[in-house]
């Protein structure tokens, strides 16, 4: 058995051990505001739900590792002292995986990730209207953990309204876990699927993704494509050039002259395979 004291090896290696060993982990996604009005968007799996009465939920915004930097959201709590936490379903995993890339201050991650804003009822951050329940919170106390990298800040976080998708209640108004379709983080690039177990979606924490909002209209608005998909496509670093494009072209005639619906369900095909190059080709041929 290998045996560890925390004190012996490296923060990093440390922290990928507690990532792998502490898992299925539920993901707050965590929306707030800066001071000037500014909305952002990320991910949490250092989170859960501490208490019904009051409704209090907890999540940490650690401190990076790398550089002991703090994140945009913590820093906006602080200020604010409003959140509100979405839960993330399968069919959003892809763009909030997005929502996760380190955008510089300022940056709209719902636009990034191709998310609804959607004003709440009583506190001032938007709520993700794609996310299937909403808690809008206030802030009772922010309790740091430490000083250094990798050290957490526990939000304590007061739900003072809570918003639930009808698609999600069952005829007693009970959420049916089946409907509801949650996803959960685990380690490195891993996540679990409720129902369905692991499954993997790549971080973008090694380039820079374009963002939905960087896709032509065509591709934005398709009536083919899911969120999920859209994701993916967002995540790329950048959109292949035209001579690319025609490369491409030139080796699968078979995609001369194919309508939009065409494009984007061939498309789709790559998409499953997780091929993304060869999805964007396709969806960009004929693009100018």
């Amino acid at each position: 058995m290998l045996t560890i004291l925390p004190k012996n090896i490296s923060t990093p290696k440390l922290h990928q051990y507690l990532l792998s060993a502490v898992a299925p982990r539920p993901i707050a996604f965590a929306s707030t505001l800066d001071e000037k009005g500014n909305p952002n968007l990320s991910p949490f799996s250092f989170f859960n739900v501490f208490s019904a009465n009051p409704p209090i939920l907890i999540f940490s915004p650690a401190r990076r590792v790398r550089d002991n930097s703090t994140k945009h959201t913590l820093e906006n709590i602080l200020k604010t002292k409003e959140v509100v936490i979405n839960v993330v379903n399968y069919n959003l995993v892809q763009q909030t995986s997005l929502a996760s890339v380190e955008y510089p201050e300022g940056t709209n991650e719902f636009i990034k990730a191709g998310l609804t804003m959607l004003k709440s009822e009583l506190v001032k951050p938007f709520r993700v209207a794609e996310s299937p329940i909403q808690f809008e919170c206030k802030v009772n106390e922010v309790v740091p953990l430490g000083k250094e990298g990798g050290a957490g800040n526990l939000v304590i976080a007061e739900i003072v309204c809570m918003h639930i998708h009808e698609s999600v209640l069952n005829e007693h108004d009970e959420i049916d876990q089946n409907a509801l379709d949650l996803v959960a983080r685990a380690g490195a690039n891993e996540y679990c699927r409720a129902k369905n177990g692991f499954f993997t979606v790549p971080k973008p924490v090694s380039h820079m993704g374009i963002g939905i909002d960087h896709l032509p209209k065509e591709i934005r608005s398709s009536k083919w494509l899911t969120g999920n998909d859209l994701g993916k496509l967002g995540n790329t670093e950048n959109l292949p050039k035209k001579s690319d494009v025609d490369k491409f072209l030139k080796e699968n005639p078979q995609f001369l002259r194919i309508k939009t619906k065409e494009k984007h369900i061939f498309a789709k095909e790559f998409l499953e395979k997780n091929d993304i190059e060869s999805a964007l080709k396709v969806l960009l041929i004929n693009e100018k």
